[in-house]
């Protein structure tokens, strides 16, 4: 794999799990004084389901396919599912028995465009572009007049 050239930080959070939630994203070109921030919130939802969206999300801005980008998170859920391979075998049997079907399927389309490497980071350890997210997910989950996650079911 190619030196990352993207690097993406995201967070997602839910104030009572379920309950209003969002996300934060933190995009930075390696090499280039390049930085974009991204957040969303949403009606009812869980944590797991923001750590995903956020990376989808995140994904899905990358211009060009192929891009090499490398995704730190705090969410084990995330991070795991793809370093340990989970994920691939969730797919194999169609996600049978799997939460969040709707997000693990959108993400393996955006994660085979592009050369994606993921590292956890632990959270709330004063990473500065983790506690950013963190803040941009919080601050998203606090809007008004929010949507609703279509994909949530309770």
């Amino acid at each position: 794999m190619q030196t990352p050239k993207v690097h993406i930080y995201t967070d997602g959070a839910a104030r009572g799990n379920p309950g209003p939630g969002g996300y934060g994203i933190v995009m930075e070109w390696v090499g280039r004084p390049y930085q974009k921030e991204f957040s969303k919130g949403f009606k009812l939802t869980t944590n797991n389901r923001m750590e995903l969206l956020a990376v989808i999300d995140a994904l899905k801005k990358l211009k060009n396919h192929g891009t090499p980008v490398k995704v730190f998170t705090d969410s084990k859920y995330v991070a795991d599912a793809v370093n340990k391979g989970w994920v691939f075998g969730w797919e194999k049997k169609n996600y049978v028995k799997r939460k969040n079907t709707d997000l693990w399927i959108e993400f393996m389309k955006q994660f085979r465009k592009h050369q994606v490497q993921f590292q956890w980071i632990k959270g709330h350890n004063d990473h500065p572009q983790n506690e950013r997210c963190d803040a941009l997910a919080v601050a998203a989950s606090k809007r008004k007049d929010l949507p609703e996650d279509k994909g949530y079911k309770a």
